[in-house]
């Protein structure tokens, strides 16, 4: 039997964190970093904005999943937060990732960073977001990963510095980085308010992107991957993610709200 993949979380002590270990915890052997202390798993107990404290939770990981990041509310449209723990803190990661030869990193982005497309009057994703019922095209343009980033807060530029980080250690130190622009993962699993129902992302399908993005060929050495639900109004592709992962969302934002 082959060894189990050493993946190592970061901001484990978190929702998606505690879903990753809960469903995969028999496929892959993981450890945790996060500030809170965690029970059931090796665990360091650091802040990533902490380059050398964080150091020896990389030792012998073959996998990062890195979903620390400045996210709290107060955070979001915060400069500092955004520069100290999504910036350096993500540069930190990678930096210990190199020194210990890690071989592949999990970047959790987020759709944010396209979000200000809704901002635009003359385009249909705000309507489709935000109402009102009456004025919701039937068809609309997908909006795919090439197009421009249109990131809406400082929170979304902190995740695109760490897109592009990751391209150039994956260049630079043969570092793997896949990223993933994360939809809306919800604790209570449903939408909440209407502009949850185009980005919404199940448990379910978050685990299992988290789950082929672990499992994907060494070779990939970089990519960028949406994931949202087959929601009704979902205006993102997620083509490239299926084509390429093999990826198969298994729920979608009206099911959830039944």
């Amino acid at each position: 039997m082959a060894e189990k993949k050493h993946v190592l979380i970061t901001g484990a002590s978190g929702l998606i964190g505690g879903l990753t270990i809960a469903a995969l915890g028999n496929k892959y052997e993981f450890s945790g970093l996060s500030r809170r202390p965690m029970q059931g798993i090796t665990h360091t107990q650091a802040d990533i904005t902490d380059a050398k404290a964080i150091e020896p939770a990389f030792n012998g990981i073959h996998t990062v999943l890195h979903l620390a990041a400045a996210n709290q509310p107060d955070d979001v449209f915060n400069w500092e937060a955004t520069m100290q723990g999504t910036v350096q803190g993500t540069l930190n990661v990678y930096e210990a990732a190199r020194k210990a030869n890690v071989q592949r990193i999990i970047h959790m982005s987020s759709g944010c960073t396209q979000l200000a497309y809704e901002w635009d009057d003359l385009l249909p994703y705000g309507t489709l977001a935000n109402g009102p019922d009456d004025q919701t095209p039937d068809t609309w343009e997908m909006v795919e990963l090439d197009w421009p980033v249109r990131p809406d807060s400082p929170y979304a530029i902190g995740k695109l510095f760490g897109e592009h980080l990751g391209r150039y250690y994956a260049d630079k130190h043969d570092i793997s980085t896949l990223v993933i622009r994360l939809g809306a993962v919800l604790p209570d699993d449903r939408p909440q308010i209407r502009r949850h129902y185009p980005g919404y992302l199940s448990h379910a399908d978050c685990v299992q992107m988290i789950d082929k993005c672990i499992d994907a060929p060494d070779d990939l050495d970089f990519d960028i991957f949406n994931a949202i639900s087959d929601n009704q109004y979902r205006w993102r592709s997620t083509e490239h993610t299926k084509n390429i992962l093999g990826w198969v969302p298994t729920k979608n934002a009206e099911m959830a709200d039944d």
